[in-house]
């Protein structure tokens, strides 16, 4: 029963990916401003699949509406982090080599994750963890001035600083789901 409601979920999840990728694919049908190649294809659905399985897998570890909440905002920024990363590149460029320091971050949560079993209070506390890399990688891009010429250290705190709310909003909803009601 639980593997046939795990094939389901996928099913859906590969639906929803595949309908997403119409977008894109009807807008290069339409205007010269869509570009996509095969390989940008394949990452977004690799990125937007592995975002819904994930999604998916953690969100079942418990069933209040906070620890969802919180799964979906954690989960939804590290794509948008990924994606933007890819796309056009946080500090500078999408060729600056200081956006290495970005997987670490995600690092920090994913594995922080797995050490606290995914349990609301832990996760938590890894995601507090993961908004703290967050800050020092800003910190180190604006100090070191590593988005230069394309990025004013203000632009780096402004961008940055939305990931780094976001951790914090989704650690805050998983410590209200770690509250016994």
């Amino acid at each position: 029963m639980k593997s046939m409601s795990r094939y389901k979920s996928t099913a859906i999840i590969l639906f929803i990916v595949g309908l997403i990728l119409l977008i894109p694919f009807i807008a290069m049908q339409q205007t010269n401003e869509v570009n996509w190649t095969l390989s940008d294809f394949v990452v977004a659905g690799f990125l937007l699949t592995g975002t819904g399985i994930a999604f998916d897998i953690i969100s079942r570890k418990s069933s209040k509406i906070s620890y969802r909440f919180a799964s979906a905002i954690a989960i939804c920024t590290a794509l948008f982090m990924v994606w933007s990363n890819l796309a056009v590149g946080i500090i500078g460029s999408e060729n600056n080599s200081a956006n290495l320091m970005y997987p670490g971050v995600l690092t920090i949560g994913i594995v922080g994750g797995f050490i606290v079993k995914f349990r609301p209070l832990g996760m938590s506390f890894a995601l507090i963890a993961t908004a703290i890399a967050q800050v020092i990688v800003t910190a180190i891009a604006v100090f070191l001035d590593l988005g230069a010429p394309y990025n004013s250290s203000t632009q780096l705190i402004i961008f940055n600083g939305f990931f780094i709310e976001l951790w914090l909003v989704s650690a805050w909803f998983f410590a209200k789901a770690s509250k016994v009601s």
